[in-house]
């Protein structure tokens, strides 16, 4: 992966697109991207569906002023070809210019059903051809109201220990607040988020590279508050990540905090 810019130093704004997307509005979209004013400080990630990722890569490539990663919304668990019906490998990923893929996705838990062990080989695939693992997790509204969230938390970023890497990205999104319009108080985040780096730095050593992102109804309108928060090294957006405005706002926002 190209890392012109140490992205361990920036704030990192990465768009998940979902299950959304066409040939015609991607591409409408994407170079709209073209013109975004230089972002020196912000790693900036689009996430589109596996189908539009050569589409996007392509697109991408003579953006001048900043760079703009390409990043898969999930990999394979199987990591050579195969009789896999469906699956798309990490090598794969790479082949078409994937630098970032998520990992472990709450909907990947909720829809189907993947745990740690599944999550452990998909980033072991990952970190095995050069890519970068953006992990997912968050606690249920359940965990929140029995205060279990650090407990949840804490095991889904066991999957970590062992791994042959200093390099660690997280995304924290309670899962109650994804894409239902609820954002956890700044007070909630800054405690979560200053839990992880403690729990990463404890699984993995004192010389990790690590960045904790916060997901859950970012928007423009709440990314620049969300980024003043203590040890938020960016968002990870949904939804306001497929209108321009919304997403060049929430990268100007990270922009312009210190």
């Amino acid at each position: 992966m190209e890392q012109e810019i140490n992205i361990w130093q920036q704030k990192w704004v990465i768009g998940n697109w979902k299950m959304n997307g066409q040939l015609h509005n991607n591409n409408n979209l994407v170079h709209k991207l073209r013109q975004l004013p230089a972002a020196s400080n912000v790693c900036i990630g689009i996430t589109p569906p596996t189908v539009y990722l050569l589409q996007v890569h392509n697109a991408v490539q003579i953006v001048l002023d900043n760079k703009i990663h390409v990043c898969a919304q999930d990999v394979s668990r199987f990591p050579d070809k195969g009789a896999y019906t469906g699956e798309v490998s990490a090598e794969m990923m790479r082949d078409v210019g994937v630098d970032i893929v998520l990992i472990g996705h709450s909907e990947r838990s909720l829809y189907f059903n993947e745990k740690n062990d599944v999550q452990r080989l998909k980033i072991e695939n990952v970190l095995n051809v050069g890519l970068l693992p953006l992990l997912c997790v968050g606690e249920s509204l359940k965990e929140r109201e029995d205060g279990r969230e650090k407990e949840a938390v804490a095991y889904q970023l066991s999957v970590f220990k062992g791994l042959k890497t200093q390099n660690f990205a997280v995304a924290y999104e309670p899962v109650w607040a994804i894409g239902t319009g609820k954002v956890a108080t700044k007070e909630q985040i800054a405690d979560m988020h200053a839990f992880i780096y403690n729990e990463i730095l404890s699984l993995c050593g004192n010389d990790a590279n690590i960045r904790v992102l916060y997901g859950g109804s970012v928007n423009d309108t709440n990314a620049a508050e969300i980024f003043s928060v203590p040890h938020v090294d960016g968002a990870l957006v949904g939804g306001a990540s497929l209108k321009y405005d919304a997403f060049t706002a929430i990268i100007q926002a990270a922009q312009n905090t210190q």
